[in-house]
């Protein structure tokens, strides 16, 4: 568990003059307790006192597991039939008797559970957002965090290697995909960060589109994002390929695109802000005369999630600081005719920046 981080939290709460935290996103849990666990529709929650020890309450089927974690606190578990926020309110009243100043993650909170907390504590409120201060208390990431991420790039890029040797005509997107997700379970890699996405040729303009029964065909590009997870942290990272010969159009696009991506990641270093690194690849981008097919932010933080804080985006001015860990992705995305994204995930270091991915940029012909 991360004691430093937990204490940071109740210095908060008391500077705040806040009884009690309301902590339920099962990322921020498990980044503070050491326990991960998706409860699904059950309720999984810390609560979190100022100059009380915390507690963790969950499903009874997962007490066992948070104690084996060595979480050194208490722990309650409920059964599907009981009340949990009943239970909730009983152990947080022997602590407090009438908390009314509470914080939460206002931003995961879903109404349905904020008003039976609500139904608890009447004369509580609810309205102090704990999320900007969660996700400033994640920003920075150890160097024992950095270590886990570059372990998890390494499996990327062995992903991306199987990947690319699976690719031929004929063969389909979702064929792809299963076989480098199969070599990695091979070797104890058991989860994706996120669905692997394989896109051949137009369906790659589709810059949220999922990995299809389409068969790849010859002389076409094909996209590739994948993430793997290690020891709770992920990789994700996206590489374009070609089969067979390009046009000159895509032969174009990839090389702007290519750019773009090297450019902002030569510049990115501490000072600059997240806006300036965004323009630097953009203007690459505009400059070759597709800007308007540039149709996302640059980047975005990563950590033990995909998507975290910050955005890597027109009009934030956050400065970029050493330990912050965020993805540098631009694409050019032509409807029709083809997509193309080539992205790092990347750690700010005292004097720039370093790669968790180290998979050649440069066009490859596969297949």
């Amino acid at each position: 568990m991360n004691y430093e981080k937990l204490h940071h939290l109740q210095q908060l709460l008391a500077d705040q003059q806040l009884d009690v935290a309301y902590l339920s996103d099962p990322m921020t849990i498990k980044y503070l307790t050491g326990f991960g666990s998706d409860p699904v529709e059950r309720v999984l929650a810390l609560l979190v006192f100022a100059d009380q020890d915390p507690f963790l309450f969950g499903p009874a089927l997962e007490v066992e597991a948070i104690k084996g974690t060595g979480w050194p606190y208490p722990v309650y578990g409920y059964l599907d039939h009981e009340a949990p926020f009943k239970m909730i309110a009983d152990q947080v009243q022997k602590r407090i008797a009438n908390p009314t100043k509470w914080g939460a993650e206002l931003g995961f909170l879903t109404v349905t559970r904020l008003r039976a907390l609500e139904e608890q504590f009447p004369a509580a409120h609810f309205d102090f957002d704990l999320t900007p201060a969660i996700e400033r208390m994640r920003l920075i990431k150890s160097a024992d965090e950095i270590e886990k991420l570059n372990e998890a790039g390494k499996w990327a890029d062995f992903a991306f290697q199987v990947g690319f040797d699976a690719v031929k005509v004929g063969q389909t997107e979702q064929a792809v995909a299963a076989e480098l997700e199969y070599a990695l379970k091979k070797h104890g890699i058991m989860q994706m960060s996120f669905d692997t996405l394989i896109q051949a040729g137009p369906h790659a303009a589709e810059p949220h589109g999922a990995t299809s029964s389409r068969q790849i065909e010859n002389n076409q590009l094909v996209l590739f994002d994948l993430g793997t997870i290690y020891d709770g942290y992920i990789s994700d990272a996206s590489r374009t390929v070609a089969v067979g010969a390009l046009n000159d159009q895509q032969k174009d696009i990839y090389q702007v695109c290519l750019e773009a991506q090297l450019t902002a990641q030569a510049a990115a270093k501490p000072g600059m802000t997240a806006a300036e690194l965004d323009k630097v690849a953009r203007d690459v981008i505009k400059q070759a005369g597709y800007g308007e097919y540039f149709i996302h932010r640059l980047g975005h933080g990563m950590g033990m999630s995909e998507h975290e804080f910050p955005s890597i985006m027109e009009g934030n001015d956050m400065q970029l600081e050493p330990g912050m860990c965020f993805s540098i992705e631009p694409g050019i995305y032509i409807p029709g005719v083809a997509g193309v994204r080539i992205e790092d995930c990347v750690h700010i270091t005292e004097d720039g920046c370093l790669p968790f991915t180290h998979t050649s940029k440069e066009l490859q012909v596969v297949g």
